[in-house]
């Protein structure tokens, strides 16, 4: 499994919206990670100037969105639809798409989720629970 540092997955983004920019080839994963980040055109300013953001901390007690956080949970999510892993979320996702009528409106409410499994896991010390995150995709539709 591979598991990039904060830095890592910051300059991951970063490059793949400046290879993006520039029309250079793009790998699949740089391809879908250009994808989301068009869709967030509120963090554009910060991944357009990683050598000002890369190092910068978002603390939610200050009211701070961390785009860096959002935009890699969404990564993953698109990861996990792709492959249907774990086993069920493809087809909760369509549910929740049908019913908000919306992809990305879909799409944060599998985030929601993702953050709860991932709170859930961090603070019990256990792996994310598959179990918890597609009961909470049930109570999202």
């Amino acid at each position: 499994m591979f598991t990039p540092s904060r830095d890592e997955a910051r300059q991951f983004l970063a490059m793949a919206w400046a290879k993006h920019r520039a029309a250079a080839p793009l790998t699949g994963l740089e391809q879908m990670a250009a994808g989301i980040i068009l869709r967030h055109p509120e963090y554009h300013a910060i991944i357009e100037r990683p050598e000002r953001h890369l190092d910068r901390d978002f603390p939610p007690e200050a009211g701070a969105v961390n785009p860096f956080l959002h935009l890699s949970l969404h990564l993953a999510i698109a990861e996990q639809i792709a492959i249907d892993q774990p086993p069920g979320i493809r087809a909760h996702f369509e549910r929740l798409r049908a019913a908000k009528g919306d992809e990305h409106a879909a799409l944060h409410a599998v985030q929601e989720c993702l953050s709860e499994v991932i709170w859930h896991a961090q603070r019990h010390g256990t792996p994310p629970d598959a179990a918890i995150y597609l009961a909470c995709l049930e109570r999202q539709e």
